[in-house]
């Protein structure tokens, strides 16, 4: 367990598809308490595998308390839309409006291989799409028509309150 480099937009490795996890002893465990500690230590409300640098299919989100580990996950239904302020560990000082599906439900595996099941909106919501996302070498920033979308963060007293909060929401 420790607080490991976030991997940064431009290296290759953010884009790799995650392979499926097939073991689920101590290089997992391992894997997942490194997520959740560089999470938390960055701070954000989740953070997948490819932003550590590994390629596998594994990820954690925490929102209002609750840590979900999340393996082999995959998005199994979808209602309604949702645009918000957006914003990613791995593009820091930037958020945009991004257009998500406003409920998911997910099942995946956990720690130990047992089936899981997650469902949310808001926050949550959001943040299991990114992450998802994410394990398949997605960004949010490929939802934007253009970079100019992108909005600075971190610069001033002239940032709305929205922007503000959604620096401290990023995933």
């Amino acid at each position: 367990m420790s607080v490991k480099p976030i991997v940064m937009l431009g290296d290759p490795r953010l884009r790799l598809k995650g392979e499926p996890v097939e073991g689920f002893g101590r290089s997992l465990h391992e894997l997942l308490d490194d997520l959740a500690d560089t999470m938390r230590h960055a701070p954000g409300v989740g953070l997948a595998a490819p932003q550590l640098g590994e390629a596998l299919r594994a990820c954690v989100i925490e929102v209002e308390g609750r840590l979900h580990e999340l393996v082999n996950p995959a998005i199994v239904r979808t209602s309604g839309d949702d645009r918000d302020l957006e914003g990613c560990l791995s593009i820091p000082g930037y958020v945009a409006y991004v257009t998500r599906r406003e409920r998911v439900w997910v099942v995946a595996q956990n720690r130990f291989g047992r089936p899981t099941r997650v469902a949310g909106s808001g926050l949550l919501g959001r943040a299991l799409q990114h992450e998802l996302d994410h394990l398949d070498g997605r960004l949010y920033i490929d939802y934007l028509d253009s970079l100019d979308d992108l909005i600075p963060v971190g610069t001033g007293d002239d940032e709305s309150e929205d922007v503000r909060e959604a620096t401290h929401a990023l995933a």
